[in-house]
């Protein structure tokens, strides 16, 4: 008989932002406990926890705590120091590995084990130092130039055109390494979320349509509205990663979609995706619940879609002028809101999400952004007095 994870045991995550607190909320729904290492005192996961370590992510009593607590420990995002997953590894189960987390880390080598694996990439140049940039950049011109690390959500990107354009943004960026790699033709961009246990145990769910905005994704839109034989080669694609990547737990793969309807991989993600909150209402299955049974040693769940969703993102934008008009989401039946817990809103920074659910995706598009409309236009002239972002 498989060795599972059960009920009541103590479950570690680094990392207490949004994805963490959804993670907490599942795994408490199904038994679990939960120990949240973030640095974090007011973080967004641990006031659900049941442990919450205030310590940086490398603090090695923080790490050995987690290790003598807990029967098994996952991250919540990419840029926790691999080095002290594998530290965890020797004494607790850990999921994902810290070698698939560190491909994830590095888009240098995020690229390069891609393309090893006989999927396809934009074509790119790996950015070392000056010097590289003085060599024929023809065909990955125009492009974007990407710092190869720590980047997210359009950070650390500049879109340049010709190679001194390059150059300066090289600089720009301070010089780190990166990657240039060049603009494709997009008819939209997609995404395909995996939950694997292990060889054979493995699935994914329905394909994300994703649109962003500055950078951050702003609408996913489920299912797709691509053709079924794209949509299937993503999976496909997605699939063949994970095996590759021997990966055990919940992976974000991102796709572009071109004109000519092939897909190119543009990034992967080691855990729990913006693009798969929909999953929160509109599968059977959510996204953490799937990151709770692959760490627990749980065949992952059913994943099929109960009905069409948007999800939208919600940023700390709309706090600016006072407390959104929660009033115009929550008079829908059919709308289901999630917020973050986070005490500061912030220009740009994720504070929630809203899920429509209705018969089709169109309506439910056309629902999801006559509301969003609704949350930027007058609102501190919504129900109630305005309240400070700041609780």
């Amino acid at each position: 008989m498989a060795s599972f994870i059960l009920p009541n045991a103590m479950l570690g995550i680094i990392g207490g932002g949004q994805l963490g607190r959804m993670f907490t909320v599942a795994a408490r729904s199904m038994g679990y406990r939960i120990t949240v290492l973030e640095p974090d005192a007011d973080c967004p996961a641990g006031t659900l926890a049941d442990v919450h370590i205030c310590a940086p992510y490398d603090d090695a009593d923080a790490l050995d705590r987690l290790a003598t607590t807990c029967a098994a420990v996952t991250t919540e995002f990419e840029n926790v120091p691999a080095s002290c997953l594998a530290r965890l590894a020797e004494r607790v189960k850990v999921s994902p590995a810290a070698a698939s987390v560190a491909i994830a880390q590095d888009r240098i080598a995020e690229k390069r084990f891609i393309a090893g694996a006989g999927l396809r990439v934009a074509p790119y140049r790996a950015i070392h130092g000056p010097v590289d940039l003085d060599a024929p950049l023809g065909d990955c011109l125009p492009g974007i130039l990407k710092l190869a690390r720590l980047g997210y959500d359009g950070k650390g990107q500049i879109r340049v055109g010709t190679a001194e354009e390059a150059r300066s943004a090289f600089r720009t960026l301070g010089e780190k390494p990166c990657v240039l790699e060049r603009l494709l033709p997009l008819r939209t961009e997609i995404s395909v979320i995996v939950a694997r246990t292990g060889p054979g145990e493995e699935t994914c769910f329905p394909v994300a349509e994703n649109r962003h905005e500055g950078g951050i994704l702003d609408v996913s839109i489920v299912p797709a509205r691509i053709a079924p034989a794209v949509a299937e080669q993503a999976r496909v694609m997605a699939l063949r990663l994970a095996e590759a990547m021997d990966y055990i737990g919940v992976l974000a793969v991102e796709f572009f979609v071109l004109d000519d309807d092939s897909l190119v991989i543009n990034e992967i993600a080691p855990r729990p995706h913006n693009s798969g909150h929909y999953t929160l209402d509109a599968t059977l299955t959510s996204q953490f619940e799937q990151q709770v049974r692959t760490l627990c040693g749980l065949p992952p769940g059913d994943t099929r879609l109960l009905s069409p969703a948007v999800m939208v993102n919600l940023l700390g934008d709309i706090w600016q002028d006072g407390e959104p008009a929660w009033d115009r989401l929550l008079s829908q039946p059919n709308v289901l809101l999630h917020l973050y817990g986070k005490k500061s809103a912030r220009i740009g920074r994720k504070m929630g999400h809203f899920n429509v659910l209705a018969e089709d995706t169109d309506a439910a598009l056309h629902q999801a952004d006559d509301l969003k409309s609704s949350l930027r236009r007058n609102r501190a002239t919504a129900s109630g007095s305005p309240s400070p972002s700041e609780s």
